[in-house]
Protein backbone atom coordinates (compact mmCIF):
# COMPACT_ATOMS: atom_id res chain seq x y z
CA UNK A 1 0.00 0.00 0.00
CA UNK A 2 1.63 3.62 -1.12
CA UNK A 3 -0.02 5.77 1.23
CA UNK A 4 2.36 6.10 3.66
CA UNK A 5 5.23 5.69 1.26
CA UNK A 6 3.95 8.96 0.13
CA UNK A 7 4.02 10.37 3.03
CA UNK A 8 7.76 9.51 3.85
CA UNK A 9 8.51 10.56 0.06
CA UNK A 10 6.94 14.37 1.18
CA UNK A 11 8.46 14.22 4.33
CA UNK A 12 12.00 13.79 1.82
CA UNK A 13 10.36 16.82 0.33
CA UNK A 14 9.83 18.86 2.87
CA UNK A 15 12.99 18.41 4.91
CA UNK A 16 15.49 19.67 1.99
CA UNK A 17 12.92 21.99 0.58
CA UNK A 18 10.78 24.29 3.24
CA UNK A 19 12.52 23.09 5.83
CA UNK A 20 16.25 23.72 5.22
CA UNK A 21 14.75 27.19 3.71
CA UNK A 22 13.27 28.51 6.76
CA UNK A 23 15.81 26.26 9.18
CA UNK A 24 16.17 29.41 11.39
CA UNK A 25 12.67 29.88 12.32
CA UNK A 26 12.11 26.43 13.24
CA UNK A 27 15.50 26.51 15.28
CA UNK A 28 14.13 29.21 17.04
CA UNK A 29 10.61 27.66 17.73
CA UNK A 30 12.37 24.72 19.16
CA UNK A 31 14.76 27.15 21.51
CA UNK A 32 11.75 29.75 22.39
CA UNK A 33 9.00 27.11 22.22
CA UNK A 34 5.61 28.63 20.36
CA UNK A 35 3.99 31.98 20.42
CA UNK A 36 1.37 31.95 18.05
CA UNK A 37 -0.49 35.25 18.09
CA UNK A 38 -3.94 33.08 16.68
CA UNK A 39 -6.06 30.21 17.43
CA UNK A 40 -8.06 28.90 14.35
CA UNK A 41 -10.26 26.54 14.88
CA UNK A 42 -11.05 24.69 11.80
CA UNK A 43 -13.01 21.22 10.32
CA UNK A 44 -10.81 18.42 10.09
CA UNK A 45 -11.73 17.84 5.89
CA UNK A 46 -9.12 17.77 3.91
CA UNK A 47 -10.09 20.19 1.68
CA UNK A 48 -9.94 22.95 3.90
CA UNK A 49 -6.18 23.08 5.71
CA UNK A 50 -5.75 26.16 8.01
CA UNK A 51 -2.04 26.83 6.93
CA UNK A 52 -2.55 26.73 3.06
CA UNK A 53 -5.46 28.75 3.19
CA UNK A 54 -4.03 31.65 4.99
CA UNK A 55 0.09 30.95 3.78
CA UNK A 56 1.15 30.55 6.57
CA UNK A 57 4.66 29.57 8.11
CA UNK A 58 5.33 27.48 11.19
CA UNK A 59 4.40 28.99 14.61
CA UNK A 60 2.07 31.68 13.32
CA UNK A 61 -1.11 29.82 14.06
CA UNK A 62 -1.69 27.38 16.63
CA UNK A 63 -4.56 24.84 15.26
CA UNK A 64 -7.53 22.86 16.34
CA UNK A 65 -9.58 20.87 13.59
CA UNK A 66 -12.33 18.20 14.67
CA UNK A 67 -15.71 17.77 12.83
CA UNK A 68 -17.28 21.04 11.31
CA UNK A 69 -15.14 23.20 13.48
CA UNK A 70 -17.46 23.36 16.22
CA UNK A 71 -16.39 24.33 19.90
CA UNK A 72 -19.01 22.59 22.08
CA UNK A 73 -20.56 24.74 25.48
CA UNK A 74 -18.01 25.28 28.56
CA UNK A 75 -18.80 22.09 31.05
CA UNK A 76 -16.65 20.77 34.32
CA UNK A 77 -18.80 17.72 33.89
CA UNK A 78 -17.52 13.84 32.64
CA UNK A 79 -15.95 12.71 29.85
CA UNK A 80 -12.71 13.49 27.51
CA UNK A 81 -12.73 17.12 26.35
CA UNK A 82 -10.63 17.71 23.74
CA UNK A 83 -11.49 20.79 21.83
CA UNK A 84 -12.05 22.36 25.71
CA UNK A 85 -8.25 21.49 26.16
CA UNK A 86 -7.27 22.88 23.00
CA UNK A 87 -9.16 26.41 23.41
CA UNK A 88 -7.55 26.23 27.27
CA UNK A 89 -4.02 25.54 26.07
CA UNK A 90 -4.27 28.55 23.63
CA UNK A 91 -5.55 31.12 25.35
CA UNK A 92 -4.38 30.39 28.62
CA UNK A 93 -0.88 28.49 28.08
CA UNK A 94 -0.26 30.67 24.82
CA UNK A 95 -1.90 33.88 25.00
CA UNK A 96 -3.76 33.49 21.35
CA UNK A 97 -4.64 36.98 20.60
CA UNK A 98 -6.89 36.17 18.35
CA UNK A 99 -9.49 33.27 17.67
CA UNK A 100 -11.02 32.94 14.25
CA UNK A 101 -13.96 29.95 13.47
CA UNK A 102 -13.15 28.96 9.64
CA UNK A 103 -16.33 26.75 8.67
CA UNK A 104 -16.12 25.56 5.26
CA UNK A 105 -18.77 24.76 1.94
CA UNK A 106 -19.31 20.99 1.31
CA UNK A 107 -18.99 19.83 4.74
CA UNK A 108 -19.94 16.30 5.87
CA UNK A 109 -20.31 16.87 9.90
CA UNK A 110 -22.94 19.15 8.57
CA UNK A 111 -24.62 17.46 5.95
CA UNK A 112 -24.48 14.90 8.50
CA UNK A 113 -26.47 16.98 11.22
CA UNK A 114 -28.88 17.75 7.83
CA UNK A 115 -29.23 13.98 7.22
CA UNK A 116 -27.35 11.63 10.04
CA UNK A 117 -24.40 10.19 9.67
CA UNK A 118 -25.73 7.04 7.74
CA UNK A 119 -21.62 5.18 8.03
CA UNK A 120 -22.87 1.76 9.19
CA UNK A 121 -21.95 2.14 12.79
CA UNK A 122 -23.93 -0.36 15.16
CA UNK A 123 -25.41 1.67 18.28
CA UNK A 124 -24.86 5.40 19.10
CA UNK A 125 -22.15 7.34 15.99
CA UNK A 126 -20.01 9.51 17.79
CA UNK A 127 -20.77 11.85 14.81
CA UNK A 128 -24.76 12.11 15.45
CA UNK A 129 -23.88 13.16 19.30
CA UNK A 130 -21.09 15.39 17.76
CA UNK A 131 -23.11 16.94 15.79
CA UNK A 132 -25.93 18.12 18.40
CA UNK A 133 -24.19 20.87 19.18
CA UNK A 134 -25.89 22.69 16.53
CA UNK A 135 -29.29 21.06 16.51
CA UNK A 136 -30.87 24.09 17.56
CA UNK A 137 -29.33 25.92 14.78
CA UNK A 138 -30.34 22.70 12.56
CA UNK A 139 -33.91 23.06 13.42
CA UNK A 140 -34.00 27.10 12.51
CA UNK A 141 -32.35 26.52 9.51
CA UNK A 142 -34.98 23.64 8.18
CA UNK A 143 -37.80 25.80 9.21
CA UNK A 144 -36.65 28.67 7.25
CA UNK A 145 -36.32 26.28 4.28
CA UNK A 146 -33.28 28.51 2.72
CA UNK A 147 -32.68 27.49 -0.57
CA UNK A 148 -29.46 26.28 0.20
CA UNK A 149 -30.11 24.71 3.83
CA UNK A 150 -26.37 22.91 3.29
CA UNK A 151 -25.00 26.55 3.19
CA UNK A 152 -27.15 27.94 5.57
CA UNK A 153 -25.87 25.50 8.38
CA UNK A 154 -22.67 25.79 7.53
CA UNK A 155 -22.54 29.63 8.06
CA UNK A 156 -24.57 29.15 11.11
CA UNK A 157 -22.66 26.60 12.45
CA UNK A 158 -19.69 29.11 12.74
CA UNK A 159 -21.78 31.82 14.92
CA UNK A 160 -23.04 28.76 16.98
CA UNK A 161 -19.33 27.72 17.65
CA UNK A 162 -18.25 31.53 18.44
CA UNK A 163 -21.16 31.87 20.90
CA UNK A 164 -20.16 28.48 22.84
CA UNK A 165 -16.20 30.49 22.48
CA UNK A 166 -18.02 33.47 24.85
CA UNK A 167 -19.73 30.65 27.46
CA UNK A 168 -15.49 29.75 28.54
CA UNK A 169 -15.32 32.47 31.37
CA UNK A 170 -11.49 33.23 30.66
CA UNK A 171 -12.28 34.08 27.18
CA UNK A 172 -15.50 36.15 28.23
CA UNK A 173 -13.19 37.79 30.55
CA UNK A 174 -10.47 38.42 28.36
CA UNK A 175 -13.05 39.80 25.45
CA UNK A 176 -14.64 42.17 27.72
CA UNK A 177 -11.13 43.55 28.90
CA UNK A 178 -10.49 43.78 24.96
CA UNK A 179 -7.38 41.22 24.99
CA UNK A 180 -8.95 38.58 22.80
CA UNK A 181 -10.73 38.87 20.06
CA UNK A 182 -13.30 36.28 18.33
CA UNK A 183 -13.71 36.16 14.36
CA UNK A 184 -15.71 33.61 12.25
CA UNK A 185 -14.69 33.09 8.70
CA UNK A 186 -15.80 30.33 5.91
CA UNK A 187 -13.84 29.15 2.76
CA UNK A 188 -16.30 28.16 -0.13
CA UNK A 189 -14.27 25.15 -1.61
CA UNK A 190 -15.50 25.29 -4.81
CA UNK A 191 -15.16 29.07 -5.57
CA UNK A 192 -12.09 29.33 -3.86
CA UNK A 193 -13.08 32.39 -1.61
CA UNK A 194 -12.94 33.56 2.13
CA UNK A 195 -15.70 35.25 3.49
CA UNK A 196 -15.70 36.94 6.92
CA UNK A 197 -18.73 37.37 9.09
CA UNK A 198 -19.20 41.11 10.13
CA UNK A 199 -18.18 42.82 13.31
CA UNK A 200 -22.18 42.59 14.27
CA UNK A 201 -21.60 38.65 13.89
CA UNK A 202 -24.50 38.81 11.54
CA UNK A 203 -23.56 38.84 7.41
CA UNK A 204 -20.36 36.67 6.23
CA UNK A 205 -18.56 38.95 3.33
CA UNK A 206 -15.86 38.19 1.13
CA UNK A 207 -12.38 39.56 2.08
Amino acid sequence: MPEFANLVEGYHRFRAGTYADQKARYDALAQHGQSPPVMIISCCDSRVDPATIFDTGPGQIFALRNVANLVPPFETGGGLHGASAAIEFGVLGLGVKQIVVLGHGQCGGIRAALQGSDLGLPGQSFIDDWMGIVSEARDDVIEQAPADPQRALELEAIKVSIANLRTFPFIAEREAAGEIKLRGAYFAIDEGVLHILDEAGEEFRAA
